[in-house]
């Protein structure tokens, strides 16, 4: 039951960084979403994208080159946002022990939310709000959610925030469920209702990128197994045999 997800506003840094994406947002400044090129990062990317540009236009992507960025935030990556006059890089699945690169932005005048679920080194970046489960200092109460799930209680908090309705927010639950498969974290607590209205999702309606995928598998319906296996893989392929960006075109795609 959806009743069972807890109140995004009780993970550490929250409430901050809805404040500043608002605050951006009203001055109508530019904002960059920045992923890992995993399945994890891309539809956490992808699910983050969809939501903002669904009421603002000035929001871009970046996925960082596989074999020339490496993991993780690059310098190249914010070269490529200071060139473009960005003023916040939204993180996703990557940047809890990036100091030395939100540094680096904060000289070039960009500001930082880092959502990450991997474990925290002895120091967190200077970000305007961190926003992990497994920080010591955060409360939140289940500490399994994947990077494209932390994403998901981001645009939940903003939702709140706005007076929308939590039904409109449905419609990006394809994308966590497959993140939640292909990143093989736990099945449990709040990432199981995530996987269970997710996989409703992906059998029912799901976004035309997910729809063309499993036009390609021989199956009425699917389940968590070949999501791991029939899905997944594909949207991984993108980053390790061209680029990961590909799979954000895909998955954002309306048409």
């Amino acid at each position: 039951s959806f009743e069972t997800l807890y109140d995004p506003f009780m993970m550490e840094g929250m409430k901050t960084a809805v404040k500043h994406i608002e605050k951006v947002i009203a001055e109508k400044k530019n904002i960059l979403v920045y992923g890992d090129y995993d399945v994890d990062g891309t539809t956490a990317v992808s699910l983050v994208v969809s939501y903002l540009k669904s009421s603002y236009e000035q929001v871009a992507f970046y996925i960082p080159d596989r074999y020339k960025e490496g993991y993780g935030i690059s310098y190249q990556g914010i070269d490529f946002a200071a060139d473009n006059d960005i003023d916040l890089i939204i993180a996703l699945d990557c940047g809890i022990k990036a100091v030395k690169q939100v540094e680096y932005a904060k000289e070039k005048q960009i500001d930082f939310i880092i959502c990450d679920h991997h474990r925290p080194g002895d120091i967190l970046p200077d970000a305007i709000a961190v926003l992990d489960p497994k920080r010591t200092d955060c409360s939140y109460p289940y500490k399994e959610l994947c990077g494209c799930g932390i994403g998901f209680k981001l645009i939940q908090a903003l939702s709140i925030e706005k007076g929308e309705s939590f039904d409109d927010l449905i419609q990006y639950l394809d994308l966590v469920a497959i993140a939640i498969a292909a990143d093989i974290v736990p099945v449990t607590g709040e990432n199981r209702t995530l996987a269970h209205f997710g996989l409703q999702r992906i059998n029912s309606s799901p976004r035309p990128g997910i729809q063309a995928l499993i036009g390609q598998l021989d199956k009425e319906s699917l389940s968590i197994t070949d999501v791991v296996f029939g899905i997944a893989p594909k949207i991984n392929a993108a980053g390790r045999i061209e680029q990961g960006s590909l799979a954000v075109e895909l998955l954002t795609e309306t048409d």
